[in-house]
């Protein structure tokens, strides 16, 4: 084996692991939410950007509101998860850099006083968060949904604050005996990848 990690978390992270469709009722906790979060945190990004942001719908007048932007096959999945996490992209990230950029203080202005290079960066990086987010669910032992099938100007108005853009919703929690899709084929190697 090449990788050094070992086996059996490759498999929880990646070969076992699926998008799950259906869930246990067991609660996801904000202990479990933080833990995610502590460790993903740490995942590269370009000049160490910080543009996801995680809205937790958790109460039920919130759910059923979110459940009503949901597509009508995300519905029902959305409706009796866990836990249901809005993810999005926060196109004011550069009011941070100067904290997560010490060394590199003017990299704010330099490349991001323009608004097209700062929706560019905060989509792009904070899609990298979010995929590292649910590499972050599945280290919890846990399982995640996430789903684009929804009214993506419906989530932006009805739940976040600011200049957030909405990435994703995903659904998180324990997966039930029947939360599975068959697996889908993948790609192989030789397919993907090209030597110069």
């Amino acid at each position: 084996m090449s990788l050094v990690l070992d086996p059996a978390a490759q498999d929880l992270l990646f070969r076992e692991a699926r998008t799950a469709n259906a869930f246990t009722d067991e609660p996801v906790t904000d202990e479990q939410v933080q833990a995610i979060y502590d460790l993903v945190k740490y995942g590269p990004t370009a000049f160490n950007q910080s543009p996801l942001r995680i809205t937790l719908v958790r109460s039920p007048e919130a759910r059923e509101r979110l459940v009503q932007h949901m597509a009508e096959g995300n519905q029902p999945k959305t409706a009796s998860a866990p836990l249901v996490a809005i993810l999005s992209a926060d196109n004011e990230f550069h009011e941070e850099l100067p904290a997560l950029l010490p060394h590199f203080p003017q990299a704010k202005d330099l490349f991001f006083a323009e608004r097209p290079a700062r929706e560019g960066a905060a989509a792009l990086n904070a899609a990298l968060q979010a995929a590292y987010f649910i590499i972050g669910v599945r280290a919890a032992g846990l399982a995640a949904g996430p789903m684009t099938g929804f009214d993506f100007a419906g989530v932006q108005k009805e739940f976040l604050d600011g200049d957030h853009t909405p990435l994703m919703v995903v659904n998180i929690g324990r997966p039930a005996e029947d939360a599975w899709f068959p697996r889908s084929p993948r790609l192989e190697a030789d397919q993907v990848i090209t030597t110069v």
